[in-house]
C-alpha cells in the first residue's frame, strides 16, 4: 500500500530538516585529510530555505520544537571541539565529552526555537498554493536579529552566526562596514527565504510572490554594489608597519609544565630574532606565550625587556597579568608591550571572560562542582579588565606612535566589543588567541573566519597571532594575506596599512548595531501586530481559542 498524503507530508518536513542539518555544519569550516573543506560560500543559503521548508504549515509551538531540535543536532556537530577542551585538554572524565558538546549545542538551539515560533506566527495564511512562509523579509529580519541576541544573551555565545559563511564573499562583506556581520547575516536568510518561496511556488506551479521577487532582487543588487565597490578599491594608503606573528606551537599539555618554561621562551626568542632579521619593527606572540607572571616575577620582565632592546623590536606579547592588593590576589589575561629600548609601556586586561574556561559563574553555587579549565598559572579564576581600549607603540623619536588594540581570543567573537577598541583610535588590531586547546578540528579556522569579519566591520587590518594557529595577516576588507599551517612553528613578517580613525573608524564603529536594533524593532512590531490578530480573534469565537496554523 502506498502512504497517504500525511505520511508523505511528514517525510518530507524531516527530509527539509535534515537538509538544514547538513547545510548548517556544511556551512563553516572543517578539516578532512589534509584539506580544509569550506562551502559556506554556497550552502549557506540553503540552510534558512530548508529549515524554513521543513517548518512549513507548523503552528508556533511545533514549529519551535523541530527548529530547535534540528538546531540542537546540526550544532553538536558544529561545536564538536568543545569535547576536545574539555576533556583532552581539560582533563575532564571522558563521559562529560559528549555532555559537554550537548550543553553548548543547546544556546544555539534556544534561538532557532525562537526563530521557527516566531516565522510560524507570521507566516502567511492561506488557500493560496505555496503559502504557509514567511516573507522573505520577516524571515531575513528576525534571523538578524537574534543572531545579534546571541552576543549578549546569558553573557552572548555569537560563534556560528550566519554571516561567518559569508566570510569569502568579498562583494557581500562591503557591508560589514555598515552593518556588521549582521547585516550579512540577514542577506543569506533573505536569500534563503526567497528560494524556499521559490520552491514552493515551483512545486504547486504558482508564481513567486513579489515579497519573494524583491528578495532575490535585492541580493542579486546587493552582490553587484559590493562587486563595484572591491572594483574602486584604490591601492593601499598610508603609514605602514612591518609586523611579525610569531606561532610557537607549544603543546597545550606542556604548555605550564615548569620544565618547558625556558625552552618555551627560547623558541619564542628564536622567532623574534628570525622576525628582526626579516625586517620588523614588531613582532607579536599569542595569547599567554609566556609561561609565567612578568609582574610577579622581575627577571621574567628582564628577559623580555632585554630582547626588546638587544633587538631593537617593539614586542607584544601574551602572558598572565597579576596584581596584589593587600591580601586580595587577582589574576588577569593579558598583553604585554616593551618598546625598542626594553622600556616596558603598558599592558592591556581582557575584559570579555570565557565562563567556565577563565571563571566559574555563579562560584557560590557551582564552584563546588566545578572549575575554570583555562586559567594558566592563575590557582583562582581570572579577573576581567576594566575596558576595551588601545594601547600607544612608539617606533623612534620621529615618528608617531602608533595605536592598535590588542583583543584577547575570546573577545574577537564580540563585535560590539570590538568596535570600541576602533573608537578608542586604534590603527590596527593585533589579536592574539591560544587555538592549541581547539585540537585539529574546524574550531581553528572557524575563528579565522570570525576574525576575518572583525576587520571587515572596523576597517582595519588585523595581525592575528595564535599559539597553534592560525596565524594570519587580514587586511581591512577581511581578506586574509599570510596564514600559517596549524600546529607547525612559523613565524610570518608582512605589510600593514595603518588607518588613522579620527572619526572614530568605520560607519558600524562609530553607530554600533544600529542594523541589529531596526530588525528587532521591525520584528516586535510585527509580532506584536500578530499577537493582537489572535486576541481578537479569540474574542470574536467567543473565547475559543485559536492556534495559528
Amino acid at each position: 500500500m502506498a502512504p497517504g498524503p500525511r505520511v508523505m507530508a511528514r517525510r518530507a518536513r524531516r527530509g527539509w530538516l535534515a537538509g538544514y542539518v547538513a547545510t548548517t555544519f556544511l556551512a563553516f569550516p572543517h578539516p578532512i585529510a589534509d584539506r580544509v573543506v569550506d562551502l559556506g560560500l554556497f550552502v549557506s543559503w540553503l540552510a534558512p530555505a530548508c529549515l524554513l521548508l521543513g517548518l512549513r504549515g507548523l503552528p508556533p509551538r511545533s514549529a519551535a520544537r523541530a527548529a530547535f531540535t534540528a538546531s540542537w543536532i546540526a550544532h553538536c556537530g558544529v561545536l564538536h571541539w568543545i569535547h576536545v577542551v574539555t576533556v583532552e585538554y581539560g582533563h575532564a572524565p571522558a563521559i562529560l565529552g559528549p555532555f559537554a558538546v550537548a550543553l553548548l549545542a543547546l544556546y544555539p538551539a534556544l534561538f532557532a526555537a525562537a526563530f521557527g515560533a516566531a516565522a510560524a506566527a507570521l507566516s502567511r495564511r492561506s488557500s493560496t498554493p505555496g503559502s504557509g512562509l514567511p516573507s522573505p523579509w520577516v524571515a531575513a529580519a528576525l534571523w538578524a536579529a537574534l543572531d545579534h541576541g546571541k552576543t549578549f544573551v546569558a553573557t552572548g555565545f555569537p560563534w556560528a552566526l550566519l554571516g561567518y559563511a559569508q566570510h569569502h564573499n568579498g562583494p557581500l562583506l562591503a557591508l560589514a562596514p555598515f552593518t556588521g556581520v549582521f547585516g550579512l547575516s540577514f542577506v543569506v536568510a533573505l536569500g534563503g527565504a526567497a528560494l524556499a518561496a521559490l520552491l514552493a511556488a515551483w512545486r504547486h506551479g504558482a508564481r513567486l510572490s513579489r515579497p519573494a521577487l524583491a528578495a532575490l532582487a535585492a541580493v542579486a543588487t546587493l552582490h553587484v554594489a559590493g562587486a563595484l565597490d572591491l572594483a574602486r578599491d584604490a591601492p593601499p594608503d598610508g603609514r605602514r608597519l612591518r609586523v611579525a606573528i610569531a606561532q610557537g606551537n607549544i603543546e597545550q599539555g606542556v604548555k605550564w609544565n615548569p620544565e618547558w618554561a625556558m625552552r618555551t621562551l627560547d623558541i619564542y626568542a628564536e622567532l623574534t630574532r628570525r622576525a628582526v632579521a626579516a625586517g620588523a619593527q614588531v613582532v607579536l606572540w599569542p595569547e599567554t606565550a609566556v609561561p609565567g607572571l612578568p609582574d610577579a616575577a622581575p627577571e621574567l620582565a628582564d628577559f623580555l625587556a632585554r630582547l626588546a632592546r638587544d633587538h631593537g623590536v617593539v614586542l607584544v606579547v601574551g602572558a598572565v597579568g597579576f596584581e596584589r592588593t593587600g591580601e586580595r590576589r587577582a589574576f588577569y589575561d593579558s598583553a604585554f608591550a616593551w618598546d625598542a629600548t626594553g622600556r616596558f609601556l603598558d599592558r592591556y586586561d581582557k575584559t570579555h571572560l570565557v565562563p567556565f574556561g577563565e571563571y566559574v559563574p555563579f562560584r557560590d553555587l557551582l564552584g563546588r562542582f566545578v572549575s575554570a579549565i583555562a586559567r594558566g598559572a592563575a590557582d583562582t579564576d581570572v579577573s576581567p579588565g576594566p575596558a576595551p581600549r588601545a594601547i600607544r607603540l612608539p617606533f623612534g623619536d620621529d615618528a608617531d606612535p602608533v595605536s592598535v588594540g590588542v583583543p584577547i581570543c575570546y573577545e574577537l567573537l564580540f563585535p560590539d566589543l570590538m568596535r570600541r577598541f576602533a573608537a578608542d583610535g586604534a590603527e590596527a588590531l593585533f589579536g592574539i588567541t591560544n587555538d592549541a586547546w581547539y585540537g585539529r578540528t574546524g574550531a581553528p579556522y572557524q575563528f579565522l573566519a570570525i576574525t576575518a569579519l572583525r576587520s571587515a566591520e572596523s576597517r582595519l587590518w588585523t595581525a592575528r597571532a595564535a599559539n597553534t594557529g592560525v596565524s594570519a595577516l587580514i587586511d581591512d576588507r577581511g581578506r586574509v594575506q599570510e596564514q600559517t599551517r596549524i600546529f607547525e612553528r612559523d613565524v610570518r613578517i608582512g605589510e600593514i596599512v595603518l588607518r588613522p580613525a579620527p572619526d572614530g573608524g568605520s560607519f558600524y564603529t562609530r553607530h554600533g548595531d544600529w542594523f541589529a536594533g531596526m530588525c528587532w524593532v521591525a520584528s516586535g512590531i510585527l509580532l506584536g501586530h500578530r499577537a493582537q490578530q489572535v486576541r481578537r480573534a479569540r474574542r470574536a469565537g467567543g473565547g475559543r481559542r485559536e492556534e495559528t496554523a
